[in-house]
Order: C-alpha cells, then structure tokens, then sequence
C-alpha cells in the first residue's frame, strides 16, 4: 500500500529543487517529473493523481512565501525600514501573482502523478 502524503513530500522536493535549478519552465517540468514519482509512491490513478496535485500545490505556496520573505528582506536591507515596507507589499502582488499560476504547475503535477499511479496500478493489488 502507497503513502498518500510520502508522495505528495517527495514530489514536492523535487518540483522544488528542479524549479530552483531551473526557473520558470523548470517549475512545470519538474512539477510533471514529481507528480510521476508521487505517483509512484502513492501507488494507484487516484491516489497518485492527488498525492501529484497536493506536492504541485506545496510548491507553489512555497514559491509565494519566499517571495514575500525574500523581497522583505532585500527591501529592508537597501531602503531601510519604509524599503521593508514597500518591499514587503511587492512580495505579497508576486506572491498572489505566484499563487494564481500555480495552477499550472498543479496541472502538470495531477497528470505526473496520473500517469505514476497508472504504472503502479498492476502491482499495488
């Protein structure tokens, strides 16, 4: 029996070490490439196909925060306190920004992890 959650970790790391490498296109090749291994690991279409859209979706909550942080941070650190602020509120828009294209990369995560619990399917009974 496959781990739901197991899958959803895993595919979550490496959509996010392939969208680190890679920006942009990467996010959605390695979205595709860790809703497959989740697949693998939840065992089952359904099952993998959800474990596949839940790690696409960490990643892009992940995205969105370390956006805020990091455009916090650098604001802070060049333009003082108000920099903070105006770097702070520039986050929170590529956050949302990050957030509604995820959508995408949950896409290519559902049909990964699909296509992964479609080739566990025989084995997993």
């Amino acid at each position: 029996m496959g781990s739901l959650w197991l899958g959803a970790f895993v595919g979550f790391l490496i959509t996010l070490a392939l969208g680190w490498l890679f920006p942009g296109l990467g996010h959605l090749i390695g979205g595709f490439i860790g809703g497959f291994v989740a697949g693998l690991i939840a065992q089952g279409m359904g099952k993998g196909a959800l474990a596949g859209f839940l790690a696409g979706i960490f990643g892009g909550i992940i995205v969105a925060i370390l956006a805020i942080i990091g455009l916090a941070w650098a604001g802070g650190i060049t333009g003082g306190i108000l920099g903070g602020i105006f770097g702070g509120l520039a986050g929170v828009w590529i956050g949302i920004i990050a957030i509604i294209l995820v959508v995408f990369g949950a896409i290519a995560s559902t049909i990964g992890g699909l296509i992964g619990g479609l080739l566990t399917r025989g084995r997993s009974r």
